[in-house]
């Protein structure tokens, strides 16, 4: 049983942002204090990054763990209330992604996903986008095994 009513939930959800979100500011944040510049949300990009680095030929997303599915995160939850509506938004935002992220591949961009978790330790996320940016593997870039293949 949900503990507010409707009209609280969609106050609630209407609040959500897309864009310029908490941890999307903290990435903003420290990738410019990491010295690289950036563009953000290009409209002619698949998905609209949160980030595109054109110079580096890296597009960066800052996904929401609960939103976008993180695979073993804490914050990955599912609501309690009208489960299959929130299972075929999940499983749609999920493929969406996936589908962002291999057109973006496809036109050769390099893609990393930084999820919400991934900003506890900004020293291990300093280094990941620092590795990106360079084109090394790290361990925190994207796979399609993290976002529930």
């Amino acid at each position: 049983m949900d503990r507010i009513t409707p009209a609280q939930r969609s106050a609630n959800m209407a609040r959500v942002r897309g864009k310029d979100t908490g941890p999307e500011m903290v990435v903003r944040r420290l990738v410019h204090r990491m010295g690289y510049r950036y563009r953000l949300h290009r409209k002619n990009l698949p998905g609209k990054p949160d980030l595109v680095l054109p110079r580096h030929k890296l597009v960066i997303f800052v996904h929401g763990c609960f939103w976008h599915r993180h695979a073993g995160c804490s914050r990955s939850t599912m609501p309690q209330t009208r489960a299959d509506f929130w299972e075929a938004k999940f499983a749609a935002t999920v493929e969406r992604d996936r589908a962002q992220i291999a057109a973006l591949k496809i036109a050769g961009w390099r893609v990393q996903v930084i999820w919400e978790c991934d900003l506890r330790d900004l020293g291990r996320l300093e280094k990941s986008i620092r590795h990106a940016v360079e084109g090394m593997p790290d361990a925190l870039r994207y796979s399609p095994a993290e976002a529930g293949a």
